[in-house]
C-alpha cells in the first residue's frame, strides 16, 4: 500500500492569498488612491500570507474545537462564560488586534494610517481574513456596526462610554459588539417581535427572549425592542445599547439560555439570550429604531457579499491546486476538458461578485461622502450583491469538493468547511426571498434606484472607450432589458414570484458592464483584457437564452486564456468575444 504524500493531491497550504490574486490588485488599483494603495499594499501582503498559512490553521482548529458555554465558574458561583479554542483567540488577535478591521471605518491611525479608511480598502482586508476564517467575520462585521450605530445615533455619554472600547485595537480594552434582533416570532418578519422595553429613569428594562445571537458574549448588544405602549409592527421598535456587565463589574440581567449546534460557522459562538429586566440604554430615537438598525444590516449585507466571495476565491484557489498537482489518466487534471470549463465557471461566478463587491463598496464610500446618486446606487446594489453572491458561494463552494472528490468530503481539507460556512451567507441579514424582495419593490419600486443604476452603467460604458462597440452596445442593451424587467416586477403585486429572477438579471447585468469597463482600465495601466473575456461569458451564459439540446460556441480558447496568466491584449480579448455572438 502506497504511503506517498504526493499521491493526494495538495491544498493551499502556504499560499499567499494575496500575491495569488491579480484581481484584487487591480481593482484596488482602480478605486483607490493611489498612496492609500501603497500603503496598505504590505499589510495586505502580509495578511495574505497570515491567511493562507497560520491562520488557516487556526481556523481549521477553532472550527473542530466550536466554544462551550458555561454556567458556572469552578467555585460553583452562578457566572455564564464561554470557553474558546486558542485557535480562536489567535485569529481575533489578528482580526482586531494587528490588523483593527473592526475599527477601519471609525478610527483614524489603524495600520499607521492617517485617517479612517474607506469601504474599499477596509473591505480588502475582510476579504483575504474570510479566506482563511468565516466564523469570526460575523463578530468583526456587528462590532463594526454597532461602532457605527453609536457613533450615528447614540448620545454624547454614550459615545463617551462604549465607543473607544468598541473601536480599539488593545486587546486588553476591546469592547466586542452584537446585533441581537431575530426572534422565534419575527425572523425574517421582523415586526412580529415580542420583546419590550420598560422606562426606568434614564434608562430602560428589556423582557423577552432572542432566538438567534451570534457572538452571544459579546461586551454589547445592539437590540431591538419595542417600548411599552409603542405601536404594533416596526414603526413600534425602538434601538437599545445592551451591556453584558453594570458599571460596578456585576453581569446584566440576562442569560446565554445555550448554544447553537451549527452547520457552518462552528467557530463563533451563536446562542439564545433570555432577558429578565436587563439594563440598556436608548439609542437614537424610540420611534426609529427599525430603520436605524436597517443601516447596521445594510453594512452588514455588503459585508456578507464580500465574505461570500472570499470564500468563493478560496474554493477556487483549492480546486485550481488540485487541479495543478493531481495527474489523472496519465494528464494533469487541469489538462481534462470538463475540468477546465468547470474551474472557469467557478472563475466566472467569483469574478463576478468580486466586480460588485468593490462597485458597491465604492458606491458606500461616495454615499458617505454625501452623493445623493450614490446613495440610491447603494440601495439597489447591496440587496443585489447579497442576494446573488451568498446563493453562488454555495455552488462554487460544492464544485470545489467535487474538484478534490472524495478527499474533499473529509474534513480534514478545506472545502467541506467552506461549503458548510457557504450556506450561512443566503441567511444572514435576510433569505435570498427576503433579500429580493428588498431588491425590487424597496429599492426599484419604492425609492427608484433603478434610475441611477440606468445611469451609472451607461456611464461605465461610455468611459470604456477601448472595448469593441458592438460589444459595448449588446451590453447596454442587456442593461435596459434588466432593469425593465426589474420595474415591471416592481410595479406589478402579482410577479412576484418573479423578484429573485428579476435580482438575478440586475445582478449579472451590472457585473458584465462592470467588468468590461474594469477590462478597459486594467488595459489601459498594465496591457490585460481578460476581464472583457468574463463579460462575455456572462452575456452568453447568464444573459442569453440557450437551447439546452445544442452544443454551445466553442470556447476552449477563451477558456485556456483565462487559466493562463499572462496578460490578454484588447485585440486578442475583442477576437476570442466574436465568435460567442457577443462581439
Amino acid at each position: 500500500m502506497s504511503d506517498r504524500a504526493d499521491a493526494i493531491a495538495p491544498d493551499t497550504t502556504g499560499l499567499n492569498f494575496f500575491r495569488a490574486d491579480p484581481s484584487l490588485t487591480d481593482l484596488l488599483r482602480i478605486y483607490l488612491a493611489p498612496a492609500l494603495y501603497r500603503h496598505i499594499e504590505p499589510h495586505l501582503d502580509r495578511l495574505g500570507a497570515l491567511a493562507g498559512g497560520p491562520l488557516d490553521e487556526c481556523a481549521r482548529l477553532a472550527d473542530r474545537h466550536p466554544p462551550v458555554l458555561h454556567h458556572r465558574d469552578r467555585f460553583g458561583r452562578d457566572e455564564q462564560w464561554i470557553e474558546y479554542h486558542p485557535a480562536y483567540r489567535e485569529l481575533e488577535r489578528a482580526a482586531y488586534g494587528e490588523f483593527g478591521i473592526h475599527a477601519m471605518s471609525h478610527r483614524r491611525g489603524i495600520l499607521g494610517w492617517p485617517e479612517t479608511y474607506p469601504a474599499v480598502a477596509k473591505h480588502a482586508f475582510t476579504y483575504l481574513f474570510n479566506q482563511a476564517e468565516y466564523g469570526l467575520g460575523c463578530p468583526i462585521n456587528v462590532t463594526d456596526g454597532a461602532a457605527m450605530l453609536l457613533a450615528r445615533f447614540g448620545d454624547g455619554a454614550l459615545k463617551t462610554k462604549y465607543l473607544d472600547g468598541l473601536t480599539t485595537t488593545d486587546m486588553a480594552r476591546l469592547t466586542q459588539g452584537a446585533q441581537f434582533m431575530t426572534e422565534k416570532e419575527g425572523g425574517s418578519d421582523v415586526g412580529r417581535l415580542t420583546t419590550t422595553a420598560l422606562r426606568d429613569g434614564d434608562r430602560w428594562r428589556l423582557h423577552g427572549e432572542k432566538w438567534f445571537c451570534s457572538n452571544a458574549d459579546a461586551a454589547v448588544a445592539m437590540v431591538l425592542a419595542r417600548p411599552e405602549g409603542a405601536p404594533a409592527g416596526t414603526r413600534g421598535l425602538a434601538l437599545f445599547l445592551v451591556p453584558r456587565r453594570l458599571d460596578d463589574g456585576s453581569p446584566n440581567r440576562y442569560r446565554i439560555v445555550r448554544l447553537k449546534d451549527k452547520l457552518g460557522t462552528r467557530s463563533m459562538a451563536s446562542g439564545e439570550i433570555a432577558f429578565a429586566g436587563a439594563t440598556a440604554y436608548l439609542v437614537g430615537r424610540a420611534d426609529r429604531g427599525f430603520a436605524q438598525m436597517a443601516e447596521m444590516v445594510n453594512w452588514s449585507r455588503l459585508s456578507n457579499g464580500v465574505k461570500s466571495t472570499a470564500l468563493m476565491r478560496r474554493a477556487l484557489h483549492d480546486a485550481l491546486a488540485v487541479a495543478r498537482g493531481r495527474i489523472a489518466f496519465a494528464r494533469p487534471v487541469i489538462a481534462l476538458p470538463l475540468a477546465r470549463r468547470q474551474l472557469v465557471k467557478m472563475m466566472l461566478a467569483l469574478e463576478e461578485a468580486l466586480s460588485l463587491s468593490f462597485a458597491t463598496a465604492d458606491a458606500l464610500d461616495r454615499a458617505e461622502a454625501g452623493s445623493q446618486e450614490a446613495a440610491l446606487l447603494l440601495r439597489v446594489l447591496t440587496p443585489v450583491l447579497k442576494f446573488r453572491a451568498t446563493r453562488d458561494a454555495r455552488k462554487v463552494c460544492g464544485d470545489a469538493l467535487e474538484m478534490r472528490g472524495g478527499v474533499g468530503y473529509i474534513e480534514e481539507f478545506a472545502p467541506a468547511r467552506l461549503l458548510r460556512d457557504a450556506h450561512l451567507g443566503s441567511i444572514w441579514e435576510g433569505t435570498g426571498n427576503i433579500v429580493a424582495l428588498d431588491a425590487l419593490t424597496r429599492a426599484v419600486g419604492r425609492h427608484g434606484a433603478d434610475a441611477v443604476l440606468r445611469a451609472a452603467l451607461s456611464q461605465r460604458l461610455e468611459e470604456a472607450s477601448s472595448i469593441p462597440p458592438e460589444f459595448s452596445e449588446r451590453l447596454q442593451q442587456l442593461a435596459d432589458r434588466a432593469i425593465a424587467f426589474a420595474q415591471a416586477v416592481a410595479g406589478d403585486p402579482g410577479s412576484e414570484v418573479e423578484a429573485r429572477r428579476a435580482t438575478s438579471a440586475l445582478y449579472h447585468a451590472a457585473s458584465a458592464v462592470n467588468l468590461a469597463w474594469e477590462a478597459h482600465r486594467i488595459h489601459e495601466h498594465r496591457g490585460d483584457a481578460r476581464r472583457l473575456l468574463l463579460s462575455s461569458l456572462v452575456v452568453e451564459h447568464r444573459l442569453s437564452a440557450r437551447d439546452p439540446l445544442v452544443a454551445g460556441a466553442d470556447e476552449a480558447r477563451l477558456v485556456e486564456r483565462l487559466l493562463d496568466d499572462a496578460p490578454v491584449p484588447m485585440a486578442e480579448a475583442a477576437a476570442l468575444t466574436a465568435p460567442l455572438g457577443v462581439g
